[in-house]
């Protein structure tokens, strides 16, 4: 039982720096193109004629 000390602080310390994580990631648009990489994907930009 005394690995709980170590455990449930570190748990809670990785919790919380994956939602800061996210939460920066919302702050600086990663989530504000949700298309574009899908259509960029179907472009034939390397083709030449």
């Amino acid at each position: 039982m005394e690995v709980l000390i170590y455990l449930v602080p570190t748990a809670l310390l990785l919790g919380l720096s994956g939602l800061a994580a996210f939460l920066w990631s919302l702050k600086n648009g990663q989530y504000d193109d949700v298309e574009g990489a899908a259509l960029r994907m179907l472009r034939d930009d390397d083709i030449t004629k």
